[in-house]
Formats: C-alpha cells, structure tokens, sequence
C-alpha cells in the first residue's frame, strides 16, 4: 500500500497547523467504516494543538480560554482501517470575543479529502461563567501564526 505524506496532501494548502493520526480499527462501527463521532474527535485534536500554539489558556476552570459553541462536519467518503489522516486547521474569521476555524481531514492511504467542517469558538472565562473579549495576546497571536494584516484581520462572516 502506498501512504501519501502529509506535505503532499492536496487539500492542506492554506491550513496554518496540521497534525497526523491514526486510524484506529475501534474507530470503525457496525457500517465497517469510522464512526462519524470519531471526526469530531479529529477536529478536536486539531482544535487542541491550534489552542496550544497560540497559549489560549488551557488552565481550566482558572483562566479565559476557548469554548466551543458551534461545530458542523460535510463527510466526503468513508474512512476505514488501516489509514492514517492528517488534520489541517486554521482560524477564518476574527470578532471580538469569538473566531471561527476550519478543519479539512485527508486519507494518507486514498490521497483525498475525507471531511471538512468547521467550528465557532467563544473566548471564555471559566471562573464567572461567561463570554469575554478575545485576550489580546490571543489575537495577536492567531494573527501572527495566520499571517493575518493586524490592521484588517477577516471579519466573521454573517
């Protein structure tokens, strides 16, 4: 079988951090291919490493941090073991207290996109239990690592 690698996936063009994973034989369900549930779980990774990339407080329940509001998958073809995927993601859109992240899954063993989605995620502050403002080291950050102009990031799209 031949494995693509992730720099020579098409379809991350654009994606500002990308991880690898396996795809585990328990990922699969009764319809013998990866459960849709287990996508999520991709994009959680992602989610995850972006988040740490950019020091958006992981301390929970002491800091302001990431909560996600909104999240939606297209699946593009089943998934199956053995494969391994890689995850793209990055930020899309900046408002005040929210960003919104793109996620794209792609098959090493079919060289394709096996799912998009993306997630709207909420600058949270975990101690009084409610919405803030993005930290602005947070949204420097994010705009460094997206390559973003600081004077007109992308708005968030109506």
């Amino acid at each position: 079988m031949v494995s693509a690698t992730p720099s020579s996936l098409e379809g991350l063009e654009g994606h500002s951090l990308v991880i690898t994973c396996p795809v585990a034989w328990g990922d699969m369900d009764a319809a013998q291919h990866v459960n849709n549930t287990v996508y999520f779980r991709y994009f959680e990774s992602a989610r995850i490493a972006y988040f740490e990339r950019i020091a958006f407080g992981l301390d929970f329940p002491h800091s302001i941090g990431p909560i996600l509001a909104h999240t939606q998958c297209r699946f593009r073809f089943p998934l199956t073991y053995p494969d391994t995927v890689s995850v793209g993601t990055g930020v899309t859109g900046l408002g005040e207290d929210r960003f919104v992240m793109r996620f794209t899954v792609i098959s090493h063993r079919h060289g394709k996109v096996a799912a998009q989605g993306d997630g709207l995620i909420v600058s949270y502050d975990y101690r009084n239990q409610q919405k803030v403002p993005l930290p602005a080291e947070v949204r420097a950050a994010i705009i460094a690592l997206e390559g973003f102009d600081a004077a007109h990031p992308p708005a968030l799209s109506k």
